[in-house]
């Protein structure tokens, strides 16, 4: 995806450098422009980590986003590497191709495989930063005021305890905490405590259907219910639970959420589980301010919640060993997967990013043509034989990314599959 998008720095080398007016002005030859009026091109600037390069914040902009998304893709590239060495080495696979045969290998001592090992994981939480995005619209929008600029946030955020009132208004208040009287009435994440035998929608640890047990019960389980991935509790939730509170406020030691639909008259405290977006910015400005709220955002393992039947005594040396497998299976495939989350967003801008450039460096020549403005004219020429790098730059971080994507993805689904 990001290879075939990466073809519209092609532009650069025919039209868009004949669209720069190089003006002479006075006591300045415009056949020795750099020597007489100190104006040169530094052409290892981008290459050294440097983004102002041409002056022009919207071209700036861009390089400075480039250099964001760059390192950002380099850094979940490798995070997403050494997540899937660690679960190799844990199952004893030699990569993702024999991964799913090496999983059940290693499972096979201790749980019943015919009856089915299920893995269930919330989607990993990603949270943008408000402040990065509005820091990004201001520097590159002159029209943008820094400490002005207001975003948005399309998913859900933190907020106070004062934001109840309007949050519910809008029917977008949620409270994330204990459950009052430990009765969740929405999503229950952890322990749910099963006094009377019920449904369970995680692993039974206790009984099912009056037999000693632990893992996924058909039946009813009767005992402790781990609901790691999150679901509905029969019983009482001693985990976490996620809920709307009606007409009422959260409790005082409850995390207060706000969706998107309730935001107009709610801040935000924080970041943006979703997409931060300023109201409005320059059509040059548009990707790169995605972009660079993109780089900054933070993607958070997710619970996990493994359904299986165990198959060794209670207490045994083999439980034990499990127990150690599991811990550090969970980490490891919880972590690889908020750094997949990562890597698709920005895949995504990634996409619109190198188109951005050639848009920002086009509109700005076009406007200095007629200008006459020598040192702006020469900025933009700069950013034009600029631009290659900045492709390059994404190109290459870009395909380290997918190899290693493809192999989570690979690795992932082999996980999903085993029950």
């Amino acid at each position: 995806m990001i290879t075939n998008r990466m073809g519209s720095f092609g532009l650069i080398a025919g039209g868009l450098i004949a669209g720069v007016s190089l003006t002479a002005t006075q006591g300045c030859d415009a056949g020795d422009l750099a020597e007489q009026c100190g104006l040169t091109c530094d052409k290892e600037a981008f290459l050294n980590g440097k983004f102002a390069v041409s002056g022009i914040a919207e071209v700036d902009a861009f390089f400075s986003a480039t250099l964001d998304v760059s390192g950002a893709i380099n850094t979940t590239a490798a995070n997403i590497e050494a997540e899937l060495k660690g679960l190799y080495a844990l199952v004893g696979a030699t990569g993702p191709a024999d991964f799913k045969a090496a999983l059940e290998g290693k499972l096979s001592a201790w749980v019943d495989i015919d009856a089915g090992i299920q893995v269930k994981a919330e989607p990993a939480r990603c949270e943008a930063s408000l402040d990065v995005t509005a820091k990004a619209a201001a520097e590159c929008d002159v029209e943008a005021k820094p400490g002005s600029v207001e975003v948005s946030c399309e998913g859900s955020c933190k907020v106070s305890a004062e934001a109840q009132a309007d949050c519910r208004a809008a029917g977008g208040l949620t409270c994330k905490g204990q459950a009052p009287m430990l009765t969740c009435d929405g999503s229950c994440s952890g322990s749910c405590n099963l006094e009377i035998a019920a449904k369970c929608e995680g692993t039974c640890r206790g009984q099912c259907d009056g037999q000693d047990f632990e893992g996924r019960c058909a039946g009813d389980c009767q005992g402790e219910c781990d609901l790691g991935a999150g679901g509905k509790c029969e019983g009482k939730c001693t985990g976490s639970c996620e809920y709307d509170p009606g007409m009422a406020d959260c409790q005082a030691d409850a995390e207060v959420r706000c969706s998107a639909s309730a935001e107009a008259n709610v801040k935000c405290e924080g970041g943006c589980d979703g997409k931060a977006t300023p109201p409005s910015v320059s059509a040059e400005c548009e990707a790169t301010v995605e972009a660079k709220a993109e780089a900054s955002v933070q993607c958070y393992p997710p619970s996990l919640d493994i359904q299986y039947k165990l198959n060794v005594a209670a207490g045994s040396q083999g439980e034990l060993e499990f127990r150690a497998f599991i811990s550090t299976f969970k980490i490891r495939y919880a972590a690889l997967l908020a750094a997949m989350a990562k890597a698709e967003g920005l895949i995504d801008v990634t996409a619109t990013l190198g188109d951005a450039g050639v848009s920002a460096v086009n509109g700005a020549a076009a406007e200095l043509k007629a200008s006459g403005d020598l040192k702006a004219s020469l900025g933009a020429a700069c950013a034009i034989t600029l631009l290659p790098q900045a492709a390059n730059l994404l190109k290459d971080a870009g395909g380290k990314l997918k190899t290693q994507l493809d192999a989570a993805v690979q690795v992932s689904g082999s996980i999903a599959a085993g029950g």
